[in-house]
């Protein structure tokens, strides 16, 4: 499965640590490779959130009729409501265009 990812998730994706940036790749190359999400979470409305025991969360949305995964947004689970809140915002002016 593809992946891609948004301009907002590339910058705070670019903010963490070196150690975090390896772990999110990881993950992000299971679900390339092998589709394989780890411990994910519907959130409702095409909205997902993969999750790690230190509360580090990142947004996605699985657009089938182009056979990708979109990337919107990371953060953490202390600041998942405004999160989320901005990942929807997000999806709803990738989806729409």
């Amino acid at each position: 499965m593809k992946i891609e990812r948004t301009p907002e998730f590339i910058e705070w994706f670019n903010e963490q640590t070196e150690k975090s940036k390896a772990q999110i790749d990881a993950r992000l190359k299971n679900i390339e490779l092998h589709n394989y999400f780890g411990d994910h979470k519907p959130l409702g409305d095409q909205l997902l959130e993969l999750k790690w025991k230190n509360g580090r969360r990142v947004y996605y949305s699985i657009i089938e009729k182009q056979e990708f995964t979109l990337v919107l947004y990371g953060g953490n689970k202390n600041g998942q409501n405004k999160d989320i809140k901005f990942a929807r915002k997000i999806l709803k002016r990738e989806t729409s265009s």
